[in-house]
């Protein structure tokens, strides 16, 4: 089944290097049974050509206002009414501060102040210039008109800098699309703590105790709840993603920082998914300098806090995770007892392209219920399974 069928959507493709981003995604959205538009600005040909676009999707491209290309002579206009959803991928922070301001000067524009339809933002530019005061207002503008912003990823960018400014991948674009037309928020009027990400617990001012966890699962999570009407609050350790948008961020360094902003908020919160990677001890005597090599040979530790275990699930629904390497399931229903919780998502921590790291991860969700093992998929469609076993605890 795909959600995407027969689905009216119009790409929005403008002028930056990752317009070549685009014609992957139109032909993805083309072969899940897209009825695809595409919108051009006129700096986009200088990337990409027209010509790319209307072999894919069979339909010629708007570059312009009133060309005639369609039925109807205001093309814009015709297609926004005909709209389910419209993705600008890439948006450069011209069209960004267009968007944002309403300037219509260019049928993209034009298009989304005539349509009703739901609008994704991927945008795609320079590190600097994405960090810049001006481009971070107007992405605020564009939450607050309750688009949705996907990416930018951190990676090396046309100018050589490693920054966040990388187009979202068209697979990862392909997913949030079909989250947002099965249109689904029975998450809606529900507030959400998501934990995500490694702790780190200092040994002197060089050295610390911490983990793999890239907070992937915890981000796909958190994106997931907001996509189906929570109001996420996120608490988060090290990650290596930090452009999510349009939910609470709450870093933290430490198993005690986490914890204690947890227990902080969780008088607010319906539900919590633990998915961080909690150190489970730390160092019992923190050095202001640095230890001399000769002298590590052994460092005295003490527990971390059970965090998931002081928190009474008769007032919230509590998800936690096992991450194991032998006795899976075992494991998983004596922390599901332990930890006094609702669902415990199990992860094998020994299988390749799952888990650290990956944007992929096998699962088996255990509850009262029984087991469900699911297969080898994408966190971001994990991150929907789990909320589709965790809707049943809702009231």
């Amino acid at each position: 089944m795909t959600y995407l069928k027969n689905k009216n959507i119009v790409l929005c493709v403008t002028g930056s290097i990752a317009a070549y981003k685009s014609v992957f995604l139109a032909s993805a959205l083309v072969k899940e049974g897209v009825n695809l538009r595409v919108i051009m600005t006129k700096s986009a040909k200088e990337f990409v050509g027209e010509s790319s676009f209307s072999g894919i999707s069979h339909n010629q491209v708007i570059t312009g206002y009133y060309e005639g290309k369609t039925d109807l002579s205001i093309d814009h206009v015709s297609i926004a009414k005909e709209a389910d959803l419209i993705v600008v991928a890439p948006a450069s922070a011209n069209s960004i501060a267009k968007i944002a301001l309403g300037i219509s000067n260019e049928p993209i524009v034009g298009t989304i102040l005539a349509s009703n339809a739901p609008v994704i933002i991927a945008p795609a530019m320079d590190g600097n210039m994405y960090n810049s005061k001006q481009v971070q207002s107007n992405i605020k503008t564009l939450i607050e008109l309750n688009m949705k912003i996907s990416g930018p990823t951190k990676g090396r960018l046309a100018s050589g800098i490693n920054e966040f400014g990388r187009m979202t991948e068209p697979d990862i674009l392909i997913e949030e699309i079909k989250s947002i037309l099965q249109k689904k928020k029975d998450f809606k009027n529900l507030n959400a703590i998501v934990t995500a990400g490694a702790t780190i617990e200092p040994i002197d001012p060089v050295r610390f105790i911490s983990n793999w966890s890239s907070g992937k699962m915890g981000i796909a999570i958190a994106e997931a709840l907001r996509e189906r009407g929570a109001k996420v609050t996120f608490v988060h350790g090290r990650i290596d993603d930090n452009s999510i948008n349009g939910i609470k961020k709450i870093p933290i360094k430490s198993a005690i920082d986490m914890r204690d902003q947890v227990l902080r908020n969780i008088d607010d919160n319906d539900l919590i998914i633990m998915s961080a990677a909690v150190s489970d001890y730390r160092v019992k005597e923190f050095s202001k300098h640095k230890i001399k090599k000769e002298l590590l040979s052994s460092i005295k530790l003490e527990k971390n806090p059970d965090i998931l275990s002081e928190i009474d699930n008769k007032k919230i629904i509590k998800v936690g995770f096992a991450a194991e390497s032998e006795n899976l399931i075992e494991n998983a229903k004596k922390k599901l007892l332990s930890k006094d919780c609702n669902l415990i998502v199990a992860n094998d921590i020994t299988l390749e392209g799952s888990g650290f790291g990956s944007n992929n991860n096998k699962a088996t969700l255990v509850d009262k219920y029984g087991c469900e093992d699911l297969p080898l998929m994408k966190k971001s469609e994990l991150a929907h399974k789990i909320l589709d076993r965790t809707i049943q605890y809702i009231d």
